[in-house]
């Protein structure tokens, strides 16, 4: 008989213990000054430039003449939703795949995205308009049809994957017949919002996308100790005590809001969900995407992201979803071939 030496059930399920390693503080510590140090040259460059030690002395309260107003008032908000929507997508993101164990299950990848872009896209063509509370509802909705037709005996995560992509078709084809269907300034507008853009955003558009992570996020950190669990399995996370069905449907909810709020905000940001997370899994060492991690990795990927769509081409000023759409793709390539040369890529 096998004899279990002392501390082996400890090894095996390390991501359970929920002890942040050195480490991952380090990480942390150096994403923070990294998006802190971008947000910072974001808000320096423009049409009328300002010294970075003026936009840290205006950021900070003072009161620097000729360059408050255009911080503060023009260009921080921006600035903000790119750094709220990276974060909120880049958790959503940590959630999917950890819930459903799959590094590819992203909310763009499942359908959750592509139902908010529907919703919008229809407001806009049948002349309701292409507001936030459309995309947020839109969302909503396909994660609670995705939710229902997975569920048999519960939903497990390889069911919610499945459902989702199936879900994401449907969506895409009926998002498709509606701009076939629009008048060309329809369809101007739609194209506009369907990449992702933080082109333009005030504060009327940073405001609930705040609350909705500063809500959401503690939640996902209350929530972590499960998610970690469920990553192990089902029957494991049963084993563990972890109410599995319960767990699942909370993360989801937690993710799903994120998901929702960063969509009607910006629009479909593309890979960010799919990218962040795995990055971060990488840089800190976890056996899954970590939820902090995660966000500080999203928001400097769209920080970064949004800078070169500006500057990428001399007064283009690209949406910020064409650039995170051409890194993610090269990114998600390279997950596949990694995931194939290590006999997991079926």
């Amino acid at each position: 008989m096998t004899t279990l030496r002392p501390g082996a059930f400890r090894l095996a399920v390390p991501s359970v213990s929920g002890v942040v390693s050195p480490r991952t503080v380090v990480v942390c510590l150096a994403l923070a000054v990294g998006t802190f140090a971008v947000l910072c040259v974001n808000l320096a460059l423009g049409d009328y430039p300002v010294s970075l030690p003026d936009v840290v002395r205006t950021l900070f309260g003072a009161d620097v003449a000729g360059s408050g107003f255009i911080v503060r008032e023009l260009r921080l908000p921006r600035a903000l939703t790119g750094l709220l929507v990276g974060a909120a997508f880049a958790v959503s993101g940590a959630i999917f795949q950890t819930i459903t164990r799959n590094p590819l299950a992203s909310p763009d990848m499942i359908g959750i995205n592509a139902g908010a872009t529907t919703a919008v896209v229809a407001g806009i063509v049948l002349g309701a308009g292409g507001s936030a509370t459309l995309g947020v509802l839109g969302a909503l909705a396909t994660a609670v049809l995705i939710y229902l037709l997975a569920w048999r005996r519960g939903a497990s995560g390889y069911r919610i994957v499945l459902v989702g992509i199936g879900v994401s078709w449907m969506c895409t084809s009926a998002t498709d017949y509606l701009l076939t269907h629009a008048k060309l300034h329809e369809a101007q507008e739609a194209f506009g919002w369907l990449v992702g853009s933080i082109n333009g955003r005030g504060w009327e558009t940073v405001g609930p996308l705040a609350l909705a992570v500063g809500l959401l996020l503690p939640l996902t950190l209350l929530l972590s100790r499960w998610s970690r669990t469920l990553a192990l399995g089902d029957d494991v996370a049963r084993g563990l005590g972890t109410p599995v069905q319960r767990a699942r449907f909370g993360l989801l909810l937690a993710g799903v809001g994120l998901v929702a709020f960063a969509t009607a905000a910006a629009g479909p940001v593309l890979f960010v969900a799919l990218a962040a997370p795995q990055v971060a899994q990488r840089l800190a060492g976890h056996a899954t995407p970590p939820p902090v991690t995660s966000a500080l990795t999203g928001a400097f990927m769209v920080l970064v992201s949004d800078l070169i769509a500006r500057y990428l081409i001399p007064d283009a000023d690209l949406p910020v979803g064409v650039v995170t759409g051409a890194l993610g793709a090269a990114f998600l390539l390279w997950l596949l071939a990694r995931a194939n040369r290590a006999g997991s890529g079926g």
